[in-house]
Formats: structure tokens, C-alpha cells, sequence
């Protein structure tokens, strides 16, 4: 299984990039039940939506941004959307208990690819590589 972490997640919205073509190009060859992303960057982008929306000036501006958030809402309905659960979080407490030195969503990402044995895409390959044991790779590269 691939899980996408939230940077690749953000490419694949920006459609015109290098970058998200190579990752685009990629993952075009893996099976939909191989392909996941998690809550947490659910929850992240979430959070990234709600402030572009609040800081929105003007109407047209606000129906923009919610048609956004919209087109956003059905990529997640129509993907598999891997949950914090009893298992991810027994595994963040391991790596917290480890002192691993990344961001507290960042490792909740790595703990839930952790305990599903999968391999995290992430561009962000200086802090997930400081996590034993996960498999992480940049397909954007």
C-alpha cells in the first residue's frame, strides 16, 4: 500500500507542475485499493482550506473558494482515507517514547503508515527518514 502524505496530496491539486506530473505519472500504475492517504492530512489540508476561505474579500471571492473546498471533499469521498486508530496511535506513542525529532502530524502520518506497513510519499524525505523502519519515498522527484 502507498500512502500519500499531505505535500503529495497538495501537488496532485496543482495539476500543471513538473512535480505533480511525475507523481501523477507514478501512481497511474498503482492498483486504487494501493492508494490511501489519512486523516491527519485530511485534517491538515481541512485546516488550509478554512483560513483561505476566511480570508476570502468578497463573495465571488467565498463561492471560488467553496467550489475549492467542494472539488476537494469529493477527492477524499472517492479515495480511501486511512484513520488514527487504536493501532496508529499505539504506534505514535512508540516512536513519541523514541524521541523522534519531527513535526507531532508528520509522525502521526508515519505512525499510521507504520501500522499498515506501507510506504509513505512524501516529499519530505529529511524528517520521515528519521523514523525506523518506515518506507518513504518521493515520487514527485
Amino acid at each position: 500500500m502507498y500512502v500519500l502524505d499531505t505535500d503529495h496530496v497538495s501537488l496532485l491539486e496543482k495539476k500543471q507542475t513538473a512535480e505533480s506530473q511525475r507523481l501523477l505519472f507514478r501512481l497511474t500504475g498503482v492498483p486504487p485499493e494501493e492508494k490511501a492517504t489519512t486523516i491527519i492530512t485530511f485534517e491538515e489540508q481541512m485546516r488550509g482550506w478554512m483560513a483561505w476561505i476566511a480570508q476570502a474579500r468578497s463573495l465571488r471571492e467565498q463561492v471560488e473558494r467553496y467550489g475549492y473546498l467542494n472539488q476537494a471533499l469529493h477527492r477524499y469521498c472517492a479515495g480511501t482515507v486511512l484513520d488514527f486508530d487504536e493501532r496508529a496511535a499505539e504506534e505514535f506513542q512508540r516512536l513519541k517514547s523514541a524521541r523522534i525529532r519531527i513535526g507531532t502530524m508528520d509522525l502521526k502520518i508515519a505512525a499510521i503508515a507504520l501500522s499498515h506497513n506501507a510506504t509513505l510519499l512524501s516529499r519530505n524525505l529529511k524528517d520521515f527518514s528519521k523514523v525506523p523502519d518506515l518506507n518513504v519515498e518521493d515520487w514527485a522527484a
